[in-house]
């Protein structure tokens, strides 16, 4: 069980947990997501992490989309924003990149949610592992992450 099942279970949360087997030559771990549990893209969420003037904060956003930097830096009060190394984003949130997952991280992270999630009753984030994703309604990462909500 990861730390974010964990947490989940913790806060008696309502989520599931689908399973897959991960290709280790696949690294679009959001689209191998999507096309292993025939899901439907824009309800698949990716989580990166995201460096903003220096600090971490982690974007949960559309697989289906890229991040406009800008936008993000922006919605954070930040002048510029880039993507994290992987080191850094592994070291900060305890995951393996491709399983990060918007909650338990091993430091406490700011957390954006796109707001295009609010379209949705259930959206797919990773579960905390490669090949473990979790369904839930996106009000519970508002809630346990105290995420703000933004267009980036």
């Amino acid at each position: 069980m990861t730390p974010a099942i964990q947490l989940l279970n913790k806060h008696k949360a309502d989520f599931n947990i689908l399973k897959f087997d991960h290709d280790p030559g696949i690294t679009d771990f959001a689209q191998e997501a999507t096309e292993a549990l025939a899901l439907a893209p824009q309800q698949v969420f990716k989580t990166l992490v995201i460096s903003v003037d220096g600090r971490l904060v982690v974007a949960v956003t559309p697989s289906t989309q890229l991040v406009d930097l800008k936008a993000f830096a922006k919605g954070c009060k930040g002048k510029k924003a880039q993507l994290a190394t992987q080191q850094q984003a592994e070291n900060a949130t305890g995951y393996q990149l491709g399983g990060i997952s918007p909650f338990a991280h091993k430091k406490r992270l700011p957390v954006m949610l796109h707001s295009s999630a609010l379209d949705y009753e259930v959206i797919y984030v990773s579960g905390g592992r490669r090949g473990l994703e979790l369904a839930l309604n996106p009000d519970t990462i508002k809630a346990l992450c105290s995420a703000q909500v933004a267009d980036f």
